[in-house]
Parts: C-alpha cells; sequence; structure tokens
C-alpha cells in the first residue's frame, strides 16, 4: 500500500519491530513511491513524533543529538532539518543530493530512533529570585557572554585572562547577590529547578567531570546520564546560567591546548581532559570561597546553607538512586599537559 496512510502504517510497523532493516526500507519505500503527498504526511509524522517526545520530557535539541550520538552525521543534519518545524525529507534530499529512498530510510530511521526513547523524569524550572523587570539580570549575563567570548578569542593571554577574571567575578557576585535577595524576600517560589546540558563524545566521561567540578563550584549538583550524552543540573536560576557559560567556555579552552598538543592518541587527550577537569575543580572551589570570604554580610552564609540544603534535597527527589563513575588517566604527558593548562585557564 502506498500514500500517505500507507506511511504511516509502514512506519508504525518500524517503530513497534525496533527499527529493525527490512520494517525500515519497507517504510522508505512507500514513502519515496508517495511523491509529494507523501512528504506532505512525513512532515505530519515528524511533528506528531516531536511532540510526543516532548511529553516524554524530550525537546528538539536532545533529539538531535540523540540522532548524531547514535546514527551518523549525516542523520544529525537530516534532524536539524526536519525535526524542528515538522517537514518531511524531500528538501534535505535535494540538499544533499541523496536519492529518494536514501533519504527516506534515513528519515524513517532518525523517527524510529526518537519514538523509542524513553520517558525522561520532569525537571522543575528555577526561577530568579526577582522579576526581570525589577533588576538588570539579563544585562548581567549579557556582559558576562561577552566577556567570556573575548577571553575565549583574544590571541593575547593576558588579555584573556583579565577578560575571564572579570567574567567569574560577576558570576559570583551574581549568585551572592541572588542568595541574599532570596534569603530578605524569603524563598517562596523561588526554589531550585534542573537543566540538561549536553556531554557530547568523544571523551564524555572527562567532560561529564569536568561540568561537575563546575557545577559543585556554583552551589549546584550533576547527574550523568552516560546512555544519552547529558549531565541534569540542579541549582538556582543564577548558579545554572553561570555553569551553563562557564563549562562551555573552559570546553573551548581545553579544546584549543589539546590541539596545540604534541600527542593525537586517546589515552593522551582522554588523560589530559580528566587531570584538566580536577585542576579546575581546585582553582573554581578556591575563587568561591574568596568572593564568600569577601563579603561581610552575616546574612550570607545562612543564606547559602539554606540553598545548597535545597539542591541537595531537588537533586536526591529528582534521583534517589546514584551510582559513582571513576574515571582514570593512563598517559602520564597528558596528565601532567592537562594540570598545567587548567592552572592558566581563564576563570
Amino acid at each position: 500500500m502506498t500514500g500517505p496512510t500507507g506511511f504511516d502504517t509502514a512506519l508504525a510497523a518500524a517503530v513497534g519491530g525496533g527499527g529493525r532493516e527490512h520494517d525500515v526500507d519497507a517504510a522508505a519505500s512507500v514513502l519515496a513511491a508517495s511523491g509529494a503527498d507523501g512528504d506532505a504526511a512525513a512532515a505530519r509524522a515528524a511533528a506528531r513524533i516531536v511532540r510526543e517526545s516532548a511529553a516524554r520530557g524530550w525537546t528538539v535539541p536532545d533529539l538531535v543529538r540523540m540522532t548524531g550520538r547514535e546514527l551518523t552525521p549525516r542523520h544529525q543534519r537530516l534532524a536539524e532539518a526536519v525535526l524542528p518545524e515538522g517537514r518531511g525529507p524531500a528538501a534535505f534530499a535535494a540538499a544533499e543530493r541523496l536519492d529518494r529512498f536514501s533519504a527516506a530510510a534515513a528519515f524513517v530511521e532518525v523517527l524510529c530512533l526518537c519514538a523509542r526513547l524513553p520517558r525522561l523524569p520532569d525537571l522543575p524550572r528555577a526561577q530568579a529570585v526577582a522579576a526581570a523587570g525589577d533588576r538588570p539580570a539579563s544585562k548581567m549575563l549579557g556582559r558576562i557572554r561577552a566577556l567570556l567570548a573575548k577571553a575565549e578569542s583574544t590571541g593575547f593571554p593576558e588579555e584573556a585572562e583579565a577578560l575571564s577574571a572579570k567574567a567569574q567575578q560577576l558570576m559570583a557576585a551574581h549568585s551572592i547577590d541572588e542568595a541574599l535577595l532570596g534569603d530578605a524576600g524569603g524563598t517562596g517560589g523561588y526554589g531550585p529547578g534542573a537543566r540538561r546540558i549536553g556531554v557530547d563524545r568523544p571523551y564524555e566521561g572527562a567532560k561529564a567531570l569536568l561540568l561537575d567540578a563546575v557545577a559543585a563550584a556554583n552551589r549546584c549538583e550533576a547527574v550523568w546520564a552516560s546512555e544519552f550524552g547529558f549531565s541534569t543540573v540542579v541549582g538556582h536560576a543564577a548558579d545554572l546560567d553561570a555553569v551553563e557559560l562557564l563549562y562551555t567556555s573552559l570546553l573551548v579552552q581545553a579544546d584549543r591546548a589539546l590541539h596545540r598538543g604534541r600527542s593525537r592518541s586517546r589515552d593522551y587527550r582522554e588523560s589530559f581532559l580528566i587531570a584538566y577537569a580536577a585542576e579546575i575543580r581546585e582553582r573554581l572551589a578556591a575563587a568561591a570561597a574568596t568572593e564568600v570570604a569577601a563579603r561581610p554580610d552575616e546574612a550570607l552564609l545562612p543564606a547559602l546553607a539554606a540553598r545548597d540544603l535545597a539542591v541537595r534535597r531537588t537533586r536526591e527527589r529528582l534521583f534517589p538512586t546514584t551510582s559513582t563513575t571513576r574515571l582514570k588517566g593512563r598517559d602520564s604527558e597528558g596528565w601532567q599537559a592537562g594540570r598545567t593548562t587548567a592552572r592558566t585557564a581563564d576563570l
């Protein structure tokens, strides 16, 4: 059976069969033979699967990331082209110069993968202590982003260090101000939330370790879901923003240093990143302690303790059972290079 109805039936069979090759080929054959009507039916199917995935906790960026993780770069490009707006594969086939069947098969494989993803826990949304109209929080984050972008792009280490140090200072001050405002005005309605941050291959264990270090320094807790390529970070709104911004910046700096290194072996790169994360953890913890010590307000420590407790309880509610993963560096040269790079990384 061909046509839109035939494709829906064939796609359901492919999803129900776990994406078996002959089911995928059957659905792709129906789609390829259906022409423009089939592409419209494919677009409706894509939109439906995106909606169903959202109901299970998966955003479109999550789906695109998982497609690249589990399938191929071409599948990921296809997901980027069709999933955000619920489109069929015809335009993608033309752009990639694919025959109809090949494009249809890749499309069916993407939809099968998305449809089989399990339900994720619902995440609470963190709220800022004051509304955006009450204080310039968005302007503060804009300044932090601009400083980190300049620090990543400049070719002068002294300038990069000054820019990133200022960004870190603004992050810490913004977080402390949030804590004091929340303590003064009560914490009702302004508790911690959670955010999923992608942890991409390769060396995802070491990258998750770096994210955990950044999260801990910013009074957050991170739980890594290795099978899905992301960590869930639990914390208050200002702290979650700081974690995402700083983690991204430190990854850029680490990647730049890795490309300057002499060795290209996997053990070297993984050892580099593990050591880099360990050293960054120490530097960030020291910087956070210094910023707190510089504030004379007697209400600060109780306010921070209350926020820490709220974060821990939220993490325990979302993830009552967790396990510990240990990573081991196997290349001494990579380990030393990672520690050295972290000591000069711009925070």
